[in-house]
């Protein structure tokens, strides 16, 4: 498991990973730019839509503009919806998919989603392990230590944990964004394709982050199963 196969197997994978990475990045820009320059039906802005929407499910979160582009998020602890500055005041198909994706988030911290509590538990671990894990488990084989590498390893499948139970929450907002587009008349029928495929390729971006974080965690687990093989 731990011989040169292992290791030109995984090192194959992380090119195959960053290949996907640059193509999810690619499909998301370009699917973005291609649904923009098609004008949603009611003719409302995407942030306009955004405040209708929390009104409409008694939120008291607010929208705001912040520059850059794609940089749209949620953040509940200020409770604001930052959108960018191509998605505020466009009225796109592609500009109130994301904004409605949103829209999303803010419905399953106020409907107490349960992947997403458990995405918010295991935060503190895996913004630790994220950055601390890779340099622990170096330090242990450095050392001579399997028990100090699996410390970082541990901590690292914390962060594999947030990524994988990420891409339900990222689909759960994208399906209650799509359903409160079409049931508020923001899209017509005929555009429901394509305000979902500005959605789907977003989410793509966060399987490739889940894969990536995978390749990530079998390559730490590998260099600690080799500090073991050392003692």
């Amino acid at each position: 498991m731990y011989g040169y196969y292992g290791y030109d197997t995984l090192f194959l994978a992380v090119i195959v990973v960053f290949i996907l990475g640059i193509w999810a990045q690619i499909r998301v820009k370009n699917t973005y730019k291609k649904y923009s320059q098609e004008y949603a039906s009611s003719g409302v802005t995407a942030a306009n839509m955004a405040e209708r929407m929390l009104r409409e499910h008694g939120s008291s979160v607010q929208v705001t503009m912040i520059p850059g582009s794609l940089t749209d998020n949620y953040n509940p602890r200020t409770g604001l919806v930052s959108l960018s500055q191509g998605t505020y005041g466009s009225t796109s198909v592609a500009a109130l998919a994301v904004a409605a994706h949103e829209i999303g988030h803010v419905m399953q911290h106020q409907e107490g989603y349960i992947p997403i509590k458990i995405r918010n538990a295991i935060l503190p671990a895996a913004s630790i392990g994220s950055s601390a894990a890779p340099y622990i488990v170096i330090l242990g084989a450095i050392m001579g230590s399997y028990s100090l590498a699996m410390i970082g390893v541990y901590l690292f499948l914390a962060m594999l944990i947030f990524q994988i139970v990420t891409l339900p929450v990222e689909l759960n907002a994208s399906s209650r964004g799509l359903e409160m587009l079409e049931s508020g008349g923001y899209i017509s029928y005929d555009q429901r394709g394509d305000a979902k495929a500005v959605l789907k390729a977003a989410a793509m971006t966060y399987v490739v982050a889940a894969i990536s974080t995978l390749v990530s965690f079998l390559r730490l687990l590998m260099i600690a199963g080799n500090s073991r093989r050392r003692n």
